[in-house]
């Protein structure tokens, strides 16, 4: 079963995946322009930004992973996104490895290892500081349809300073993080009910062809089947065809 909230760390998401035993699943995770610390079964791992669908190739029972806003993650984790983009890495590979494993081990023994996720994850970003405003801002406008050219003059970027950011904080250029957001605004739509054609129209698409093929190419799937696949569920649920959560490689 999977499940997922807001969590208490501004604008990050708390998510749990339980079953009775070890599984393989079978939910592609569709990319969505965040990084992930995952406690599975006792290991840690960060889930770097993906550019494609996803399939967990390892068996697990439990779950617990803390979804950060994009960008966020390697502020707070240490961690070069651009670096872990496409991949699942084990934090000890990442870490001091004596320092990873005490923090599964912490983690592990708590009663609810989301809570325990969610603490350090509070815990870092009182270290750490503020979010950066200038990320929120470039995600905000990419995630809002505008164009790449449009936000780095906005916010008095040039492209190229903009595109040396995207790729430290998001993992991907600009150009690749708002076909992310736009596929993410158009499944959000996809998953309410709406018609693909209508779906197109209001995520930013030239047209139904053209959300098709970046359904296809980045999620695995066509629109149409998505749609069925995701009614009555979360964006992030267990029913195929929809992202799933962002599982081990």
């Amino acid at each position: 079963m999977y499940e997922e909230r807001p969590a208490r760390l501004d604008g990050a998401v708390l998510w749990t995946r339980t079953a009775p035993a070890p599984v393989v699943s079978a939910a592609p995770v569709v990319p969505d322009g965040c990084m992930d610390l995952i406690w599975a079964d006792g290991r840690l791992l960060v889930a770097g930004p993906d550019t494609r669908a996803h399939r967990s190739a390892e068996a697990v029972a439990r779950y617990a992973g803390l979804r950060f806003a994009p960008g966020d993650a390697p502020r707070l984790l240490g961690v070069p996104a651009a670096a872990l983009r496409d991949r699942r890495v084990d934090l000890a590979d990442l870490w001091d490895a004596g320092r990873a494993r005490r923090l599964a081990g912490r983690i592990g023994a708590a009663p609810d290892p989301a809570a325990a996720l969610e603490a350090y994850g509070l815990r870092r970003a009182a270290d750490a500081g503020p979010p950066d405003p200038l990320l929120r801002a470039i995600a905000a406008r990419l995630g809002a349809g505008r164009p790449v050219a449009e936000t780095a003059d906005a916010l008095g970027l040039g492209v190229r300073r903009l595109h040396r950011l995207s790729l430290d904080a998001f993992g991907y250029g600009p150009r690749t993080l708002a076909r992310v957001l736009r596929l993410q605004r158009a499944l959000a739509l996809l998953r309410a009910g709406v018609p693909p054609a209508r779906a197109a129209a209001r995520a930013g698409y030239a047209d139904q062809a053209h959300l098709t093929r970046d359904v296809r190419a980045l999620a695995g799937t066509t629109p149409g089947a998505y749609a069925r696949g995701s009614a009555g569920t979360s964006a992030k649920s267990e029913t195929p065809p929809p992202s799933g959560s962002r599982t081990t490689a």
